[in-house]
């Protein structure tokens, strides 16, 4: 990943899926001394039901402790090979076999990212980039591997020229002949797909007095009306990724799917970058995973189901750059949640979180879910109490909100004010609402692991007064 400031130019800056319909993956980086082992991060991934993953190179320990878990994986052929790859078929050929063959179909890799945001590269790679894909094309042929795999490579939106609004956007000049349309040329006839880094936090965070922090974050706002087709968005996402299909269409391949192989938003940053918080993290990814897994595509392309790989498995301690480069992490290097957000279907039964509507081409408005109603009192408040999901998960969720997650517990205490009805799921509904409040009700925040749920009335638990965080 790329950090990089947009102008305002790219304000609004820039699916089909790999295989099947919506669909959520992880990034899994590595650049981090205190991450778990290989084995240990497998087992992670398949008790939160995640079934896609893309790593950023071909490490052994890697890819044996996927083997045979289903997972789908797509491995990185890293910048500083493209030279050799481009240059030796031979050294292609050896690639795929020590990388590739060596460990499928037990271990499923489905796609090679060949390069990573090759045109910010500082070194200049980008020369090497469209005879690195034919060669290493060549080596899946030798194999008879390259129908089953597909080849692309992730691109940062800097590669846009003009990305606002949407409909406007284009790729930057010198490098449609060059690069994009080679590229697409072999996209379209290998049957695979583009794949785009989109963080609509880069654009937030650089122009926070114009961008709206609720349009960002893919909660309720009244969008934004493209002026030049009359299309509304509700989050800046799909305004991201429509620029990218644009620009696409500008130079007739519109035919060519895309995968976001790179998206998410930090959970910490210098004070300088606008907008990094757990809350607003949490808000980001559980509303785009709700996004995803419930269908629909974007309002240029309806109905184009989304592939989405978040950015990323966990906080990684030794990646330079600001604050936030290191706290983009889904969990912590310990394997706990940096925040409480579901990964499939089934979790997202117990996600409260918003979520904007998708306008498509037809004028017709799509919700992904239905949205939290609130209260009849016109004020717009939400709470958060415990569910009968027993006493173990009750007690967890207590225990954590009191204690990491920082709420005020004192007045559930012994001869407090609220210690009365002394039980355990009124102490935890207090505790769970604390917490709740204390996060600003930000999305993913009353869950504790399904043992929680969002209400619009004020609860009553004896003569307990509920804080309501205003």
């Amino acid at each position: 990943m790329a950090t990089l400031l947009y102008s305002i130019s790219l304000v609004l800056l820039p699916l089909f899926s790999l295989a099947d319909g919506g669909s959520i993956g992880v990034n899994y980086g590595r650049i981090g001394g205190d991450l778990p082992s290989a084995f240990k991060v497998t087992n992670l991934l398949k008790s939160q039901g995640i079934n896609r993953v893309r790593v950023y190179d071909t490490d052994p320990a890697v890819l044996k402790s996927l083997s045979g878990t289903g997972i789908k994986v797509t491995v990185n052929l890293p910048n500083e090979l493209l030279y050799a790859a481009s240059r030796k078929q031979s050294f292609a050929y050896g690639w795929i076999r020590r990388n590739v063959v060596a460990y499928y179909p037990h271990t499923q890799i489905e796609a090679i990212a060949v390069g990573n945001e090759v045109f910010v590269d500082p070194k200049n790679t980008t020369g090497f980039l469209i005879p690195a894909i034919k060669n290493i094309h060549q080596a899946l042929v030798k194999y008879k591997l390259d129908s089953v795999i597909k080849l692309s490579s992730p691109v940062a939106l800097s590669a846009l020229q003009n990305s606002y609004p949407s409909s406007s956007g284009s790729f930057r000049p010198e490098l449609i002949e060059p690069v994009f349309k080679p590229m697409f040329e072999f996209l379209r006839e290998t049957g695979s797909f583009l794949m785009v880094n989109a963080y609509p936090f880069f654009a937030y965070e650089s122009n926070s007095d114009v961008i709206s922090l609720d349009y960002s974050l893919f909660k309720e706002n009244p969008g934004v009306v493209d002026p030049n087709n009359g299309l509304r968005y509700f989050n800046l996402f799909d305004a991201q990724i429509d620029a990218v299909f644009a620009a696409m269409t500008a130079l007739k391949y519109d035919d060519i799917p895309l995968v976001v192989s790179e998206t998410g938003w930090p959970s910490k940053g210098d004070d300088n970058e606008v907008g990094a918080s757990v809350e607003n993290a949490a808000a980001y990814n559980g509303n785009l995973i709700k996004r995803v897994l419930t269908g629909g595509g974007t309002p240029l392309r309806p109905k184009a189901n989304l592939t989405v790989f978040l950015f990323a498995l966990f906080n990684e301690n030794k990646k330079p750059g600001p604050e936030s480069e290191r706290n983009y992490g889904l969990f912590y290097p310990n394997m706990e949640k940096v925040y409480n957000i579901p990964f499939t279907v089934e979790g997202l039964k117990d996600f409260s979180g918003e979520i904007s509507p998708v306008s498509g081409g037809n004028g017709n408005v799509v919700r992904d879910l239905t949205p939290v109603k609130r209260g009849g009192n016109g004020s717009g408040q939400t709470w958060c109490v415990a569910k009968g999901v027993g006493k173990d998960k009750l007690q967890s969720g207590l225990d954590y909100a009191c204690g990491e997650g920082g709420a005020d517990c004192r007045a559930i205490q012994p001869g407090a004010t609220c210690y009365d009805p002394d039980t355990l799921e009124a102490h935890a509904s207090f505790a769970f609402n604390s917490y709740y409040q204390k996060m600003g009700r930000a999305a993913g925040a009353c869950n504790f692991d399904g043992a929680a749920y969002v209400v619009t009335e004020l609860p009553r638990f004896g003569n307990c007064e509920f804080s309501t965080g205003h």
